[in-house]
């Protein structure tokens, strides 16, 4: 309980310092997802909300920044978003994480988010828990091994 208060308020102090730094700007909501409210109040989340993070789920959606939880049984697709940055701390499990490099195969349903199938070069990172990565706006990257499962909170900082 202790560590995921710590892990939450580090997430807020990085949260704040990173808008304050990259600035704000509209975001599109994901689908079926409400439309992003300001939060003009604090927001508790209680252990048995996050759970352990067992299963995804949106905690926070605003202007500003977007607050989540992600689990992952395999690897997924490589993402580039054009107008987010990605703030990750891995809370369970393992991953083989790339960042950088060439995306390829890119398809565009989404102009600001693009994905592709695979990496050419880049970065690659051993994730387990307790790391926290930071992937800026624009930067491709991917979960290209995911050997059991992970599990991960992402504050998403949205720019203009």
């Amino acid at each position: 309980m202790k560590e995921l208060k710590r892990v939450l308020a580090s997430a807020a102090l990085v949260v704040a310092a990173a808008v304050g730094v990259i600035g704000v700007g509209a975001q599109q909501p994901a689908r079926g997802a409400p439309p992003p409210q300001p939060l003009t109040m604090s927001k508790y989340l209680s252990h048995d909300t996050v759970a352990g993070c067992s299963k995804a789920g949106t905690f926070v959606n605003t202007p500003e920044y977007i607050v989540q939880c992600s689990h992952r049984t395999g690897p997924g697709v490589v993402e580039i978003h054009t107008k987010e940055t990605d703030v990750i701390y891995v809370i369970d499990g393992t991953a083989t994480f790339v960042t950088g490099g060439k995306a390829l195969n890119v398809t565009a349903t989404n102009p600001l988010q693009p994905r592709g199938t695979d990496i050419q070069g880049g970065e690659v990172h051993r994730l387990t828990k307790g790391d926290v990565i930071v992937v800026p706006a624009g930067q491709a990257h991917w979960f290209k091994e995911v050997p059991g499962a992970v599990s991960y909170y992402v504050v998403k900082v949205l720019k203009q």
